[in-house]
């Protein structure tokens, strides 16, 4: 019989668990490396973790909150609480470098932008816009030789592209 960590283990462990825990859709990329996972915090022995669906509508949130639950309780934690957050949006800017590296490594293009939170800029509207981005690289073979094949790719957060040079298709992992 495994030994039962303490009851309020620190967040930081909690943190590093959940970086095990793989999204559905993209099962390299780790749900605190896509930027899902916004908060860990203790309030008396129940451990309370905020996430932000990708999207909202996500059909992965439901596979996620079980993952997370699964995934704590695995590890000793009595009792977990999901917060599902949905404001402010997720953002491609949460996503680690770990992450992106992981999502070319997989064979999908990580977002190419950054978005940028332009917020002030007229009272109390809140706007984002995207910094250009030249290229899409292609993951396959690094060629930045590519264009867009279609606005939908496998699933609503990427679009498809083609590779000119390798010839091969791609997924790219839209900013958002």
């Amino acid at each position: 019989m495994r030994p039962q960590p303490d009851a309020n283990a620190a967040s930081a462990q909690v943190w590093d668990w959940l970086g095990q825990v793989s999204d559905p859709e993209i099962p390299v990329i780790s749900i605190v490396d896509l930027g899902i996972v916004r908060a860990v915090e203790w309030q008396g022995d129940q451990c309370v973790v905020t996430i932000t669906p990708t999207y909202s509508g996500c059909p992965a949130m439901q596979v996620i909150a079980e993952s997370v639950s699964e995934a704590l309780l695995g590890h000793g934690v009595q009792s977990v609480r999901l917060v599902n957050q949905l404001s402010p949006a997720w953002t491609t800017d949460w996503m680690s470098e770990a992450g992106k590296a992981a999502l070319k490594g997989y064979g999908i293009a990580p977002p190419a932008q950054q978005v940028i939170d332009i917020s002030g800029l007229h009272a109390g509207v809140k706007r984002s816009v995207l910094r250009p981005a030249l290229t899409v690289d292609c993951p396959n073979c690094g060629s930045n030789h590519t264009e867009l094949t279609s606005q939908f790719g496998s699933t609503p957060c990427k679009a498809l592209y083609k590779c000119l040079d390798c010839r091969e298709p791609f997924d790219y992992f839209k900013c958002h």
